[in-house]
């Protein structure tokens, strides 16, 4: 019995190491090619350095114009994340209390039909839209589109966990004589602590690694963010690989960081949304 629990464990244990190597496999090939010089990668491959080569990311932070775009992307992110959190709270508090009016249910699947609404579908009429009302290469052009395709899926999960929360406290509020906005900032919003650190802390990783819209809207230098800088090591002759890597890594740190300081409220909020649920 103990041999075959042992070889069970064994069969088991194969493919989470397997899984793990896969997981950790492109970040390991990012520091290695980010701490090489050109002339050791050519010789060793993905072998670790034996001399670690700092001038890949200072070089990086030269060439790609580095701190700018770490400045926007740090504003768009900031911004964008607390414009989700106190407008999609307060809409999904509307709709989830009033799911027996058509009216609302109607725009609860609005914003369902709207997750599934590819980015590719609109991106030329956004473009043209931006440009006519001048919010083309601006930050306020940026914040707002993001916020507008973040917004149905915030909504949902917003609305599916207030839907579990009990109406007795808000119902005695009322009889005290609080309003709704009173009611929802004092009672129902910090009762909703689980799902808001967990959604913000997600739409944060989803901004910051945002791509496909700052690279519509951002075509000046000094409104690209982080992940546009990737542009600069790609020419059309010549690729700079390990400055490349580097500005990989200098991108990764504060958004790993923030996931793994922060990653217990991920899960807490998950588990808050599945036991309510």
């Amino acid at each position: 019995m103990k041999t075959r629990r042992n070889i069970s464990n064994g069969l088991i244990l194969i493919p989470k190491i397997f899984l793990v190597a896969v997981f950790i496999m492109p970040f390991y090939i990012a520091i290695v090619y980010a701490l090489k010089s050109p002339e050791e990668t050519m010789k060793t491959g993905l072998a670790f350095p034996k001399h670690i080569y700092w001038a890949n990311f200072t070089e990086a932070i030269e060439v790609s114009n580095f701190w700018t775009a770490a400045k926007n992307s740090l504003i768009i992110t900031v911004v964008s994340v607390i414009l989700l959190m106190v407008v999609c709270s307060m809409a999904a508090y509307v709709i989830a209390r009033n799911m027996r009016s058509k009216f609302f249910q109607s725009f609860y699947y609005v914003f369902l039909a709207a997750m599934m609404l590819p980015f590719q579908v609109v991106m030329l009429p956004l473009y043209v839209q931006l440009k006519d009302t001048g919010l083309l290469n601006t930050r306020i052009g940026m914040i707002l589109t993001i916020c507008g395709f973040q917004l149905a899926y915030n909504i949902f999960v917003y609305v599916g966990f207030i839907r579990n929360i009990p109406l007795e406290m808000e119902e005695a509020a009322y009889i005290d004589g609080a309003g709704k906005f009173y009611t929802f900032w004092k009672i129902v919003f910090p009762l909703m602590k689980p799902i808001v650190s967990s959604t913000l802390i997600l739409n944060a990783l989803s901004v910051w690694n945002e791509f496909q819209i700052p690279l519509i809207i951002a075509q000046k230098p000094e409104v690209r963010t982080i992940p546009l800088t990737q542009y600069f090591f790609f020419g059309q002759y010549s690729i700079k690989l390990n400055m490349a890597f580097a500005a990989f890594v200098l991108a990764m740190i504060p958004i790993l960081v923030l996931y793994f300081v922060m990653q217990k409220h991920i899960i807490g909020g998950v588990m808050a949304g599945a036991v309510k649920g």
